[in-house]
C-alpha cells in the first residue's frame, strides 16, 4: 500500500506512525467539512507532509486564522483562532435557510467553527472545535493537545479530555480514560506524567476510568457525548 487518506477529525501522530509501520506506505491527512465539498486543507503527498498537522491550503483555496470573537482580526502565526475559508469548493449556503447561512459566513468567508494554528510556512494544526474549548482560570485549553500527551502514557489505551463545570461558570480540565489490559488507574502517576509534558493549567484535575468512550462510525471520539456521560455519572454519585 502506497498512500492512505484520512479525514474527519485530526489523527494522533502515534496512529499515523503505527499505520505506516504496518503498511510501509504514507498516511496523508485532509481537512474539511460537508460545506466545503469536502476538503480545504491537506498534507502534501511527499516527505514534506507533517504528522500532527492537517497540512496546507488546497490550490485556489484561501485560509485565515481569526479571533473567533472578532473575525476581522487575524491571529499571529503560531496562535490559535477560528479557521475561515474561501474557495471554489465552499458552498453558497444552506437550502431554504438564509438565517443559518448568514451565521456561518462573515464578509464572504465561511466560518468552520474549528480552532487551528497556522505556522509561518502555511502548515495548519487543528486544535479543537470552538464548542469543545475548555476555559479554566481564564486560560484556554484545547482538548486535542492534552489528549496527545496523555495517550502516550503506557497505561492509557484511549482518552477524551473535557471540561467539568464549576459553580462559578468556568471549568476544570478532566480526562476520561480507557486503560490498557492489566493496568490500574493511578491518578497521581498520570498527573505527574502530564506535568512533565504540559503547562500546569492544562494538566487534568481528575482522571476518570471508562470501559469505553463514545465514538462516531469512523472511530473518532465524540467529546460532547463523553462529557454528557461523565456528568451523568457524577450526578448519580
Amino acid at each position: 500500500m502506497k498512500i492512505g487518506f484520512s479525514g474527519a477529525s485530526s489523527l494522533p501522530a502515534n496512529v499515523i506512525e503505527e499505520w505506516e509501520r504496518a503498511t510501509g506506505g504514507h498516511l496523508v491527512e485532509g481537512y474539511g467539512l460537508t460545506e466545503t465539498s469536502p476538503i480545504i486543507v491537506g498534507n502534501p503527498e511527499s516527505a514534506e507532509r507533517r504528522p500532527g498537522y492537517i497540512g496546507i491550503p488546497f490550490p485556489d483555496t484561501q485560509i485565515r486564522i481569526v479571533n473567533p470573537d472578532n473575525p476581522d482580526e487575524d491571529m499571529p502565526f503560531g496562535e490559535a483562532g477560528e479557521i475561515l475559508a474561501k474557495g471554489p469548493q465552499v458552498f453558497s449556503g444552506y437550502f431554504n435557510n438564509p438565517e443559518a447561512t448568514e451565521k456561518v459566513f462573515h464578509d464572504g468567508w465561511f466560518r468552520t467553527g474549528d480552532m487551528g494554528i497556522m505556522e509561518e510556512d502555511g502548515f495548519i494544526k487543528l486544535v479543537s472545535r470552538i464548542k469543545e474549548l475548555i476555559i479554566t482560570g481564564g486560560f484556554n485549553v484545547y482538548p486535542a493537545e492534552v489528549e496527545e500527551v496523555i495517550r502516550t502514557h503506557k497505561d492509557v489505551a484511549d482518552v477524551a479530555v473535557v471540561g467539568r463545570p464549576r459553580p462559578d461558570g468556568s471549568e476544570d480540565v478532566v480526562a476520561c480514560i480507557v486503560l490498557n489490559d492489566g493496568a490500574a488507574l493511578d491518578p497521581e502517576g498520570l498527573k505527574e506524567f502530564a506535568r512533565e509534558n504540559l503547562t500546569r493549567y492544562k494538566v487534568p484535575r481528575t482522571f476518570y476510568h471508562f470501559d469505553e468512550l463514545s465514538k462516531d462510525p469512523m472511530g473518532k471520539i465524540r467529546r460532547r457525548e463523553v462529557r454528557d456521560a461523565l456528568l451523568a455519572k457524577l450526578a448519580e454519585s
